[in-house]
């Protein structure tokens, strides 16, 4: 169904982000960040982007992880601020060799210094979801849901993990776009990761990569890809990951498909990589991490992150879990054999520059039809001053949910309109005279008028899925 909207709306141009410290740092917690205290636990380097690959310092950076959810989706709960499972798994990561975990459910309003310094000592980054069961976009009327208050959770989360410099990225969303027919959610997901960035630059943060994790959909992933990577500066993705579970072992190169991808994304101009990966149809011996971080992937790919660590029910477990005790399956032994005999060295063929993608055309599997070419959905007016005042604190895991919390968008926004040009002048607690005269900015380019809104409909009314993933297989 087609999303009608006739109001333009040009959300301001805020801050430019702060440089990127040298350490990684777990500080103590604050009831503002710029007030905090730092504390050394490690002396890994803070992660960026440089064309199509990261860079920890002037080395290539390669994802080398695990999917990190214990309890799973029912849980719901936040392994970064539970100590004794955080430090309890750490032995296990170091076993495996990994360099990052991906969580995807945290509670904003907990403590993270802890962990978050073991992670670093461990030499372990984190690749963060920023997203909440209930507070999400909701794919099957993603309009009402692209709200105030579902920004304000996000951005409390930016402000919780935007103080560690381990933190390695922040997914916009994780498999809005599950089927043909509900792709008409991409500008929502875009407007998000736009959102996202100028907050982070707003608020006088490290520029901290900002991307988003598509499900396994071969018939829109492309689409999807070039879609977050077309536009302007400011509405383009920092990266691109995407799950995928097409190599079954036994399998190879050329027989997974795998040669293909590479080839069809050979000139994607940013850091792509898998978000999850790890067939369990066949025995799971992981011979395609030699692939992964071989020559003919590694000047495309930046690696990946194998789904999953802990056993929920599902059989994707490398490890099962009871109370403070661990069990390694076989395949962990079989993950952590290839990750030693796998490590890539030099800056893997990477393109140190590139073009941004052309915005996919209208066709039966990607029905982009409210918001065409680089136009997208202007930030909701509630929204807008977080950028000069800070999201304040967020709902964690008990909030009662955004989806029908009312304050959606009512316009159009001017491509451009989410750049960031002013500085916060108080450090990364983003107050003072700069931020107050970029809202102002801000505030000034919003343009007043009549709105008319179709029903905002891409497909059966669902939540999204913003842990797990593996339900789609």
């Amino acid at each position: 169904m087609k999303c009608a909207i006739a109001i333009a709306v040009a959300a301001a141009a805020l801050a430019s982000a702060a440089a990127t410290p040298a350490k990684i740092v777990a500080r103590a917690s604050s009831s503002a960040a710029s007030s905090a205290t730092g504390t050394s636990s490690g002396s890994l380097p803070t992660v960026t982007v440089k064309g199509n690959a990261f860079f920890a310092g002037n080395d290539r950076f390669y994802i080398r992880g695990v999917d990190y959810q214990p309890g799973g989706s029912s849980g719901a709960a936040d392994p970064i601020s539970n100590i004794a499972g955080c430090t309890r798994d750490i032995v296990e990561f170091k076993k495996l060799g990994i360099n990052t975990v991906r969580v995807y459910t945290v509670d904003n309003t907990a403590n993270h210094d802890q962990c978050m310094a073991a992670l670093a000592a461990a030499g372990i980054y984190l690749a963060l979801d920023v997203n909440t069961p209930k507070y999400s976009l909701n794919r099957g009327d993603p309009g009402p849901s692209y709200n105030a208050d579902y920004l304000q959770s996000i951005f409390a989360t930016i402000d919780a993990f935007a103080k560690y410099d381990n933190t390695l990225l922040f997914f916009s969303g994780n498999e809005v776009i599950n089927s043909d027919n509900n792709t008409n959610c991409a500008p929502y997901v875009k407007a998000v990761n736009r959102d996202m960035k100028q907050y982070i630059g707003s608020r006088g943060y490290r520029s901290i990569p900002v991307g988003y994790s598509a499900a396994d959909v071969e018939s829109n992933r492309y689409e999807m890809a070039t879609y977050m990577n077309c536009g302007t500066d400011d509405q383009r993705s920092d990266f691109f990951a995407f799950n995928d579970y097409s190599w079954c072992d036994p399998s190879s190169y050329q027989q997974s498909g795998w040669d293909q991808k590479v080839a069809q994304y050979g000139n994607y101009s940013i850091p792509l990589f898998l978000s999850e990966y790890g067939c369990i149809k066949g025995p799971r011996t992981f011979e395609e991490v030699a692939s992964l971080y071989g020559t003919e992937m590694t000047p495309v790919y930046s690696g990946g992150l194998v789904y999953e660590y802990s056993e929920e029910g599902n059989g994707y477990g490398l490890v099962t879990i009871s109370g403070s005790s661990v069990t390694e399956e076989s395949d962990f032994q079989n993950l952590a054999s290839e990750f030693s005999k796998n490590q890539p060295s030099g800056d893997g063929g990477y393109k140190s520059s590139g073009t941004p993608s052309t915005c996919p055309a209208h066709s039966n599997t990607w029905e982009v039809t409210a918001f065409t070419g680089d136009e997208l959905p202007a930030i909701p007016s509630g929204a807008a001053a977080y950028m000069k005042s800070g999201a304040g604190k967020g709902p964690g895991l008990s909030g009662t949910g955004s989806q029908n919390a009312g304050g959606a968008s009512t316009g159009t926004a001017t491509p451009g309109s989410g750049s960031v040009t002013a500085v916060a002048s108080s450090g990364s607690g983003g107050s003072g005279a700069a931020a107050s005269a970029a809202a102002s900015s801000a505030a000034q380019a919003l343009m007043a008028g009549e709105m008319g809104v179709a029903p905002f409909v891409c497909g059966a009314v669902v939540l999204v899925s913003s842990l797990l993933g593996a339900s789609l297989l």
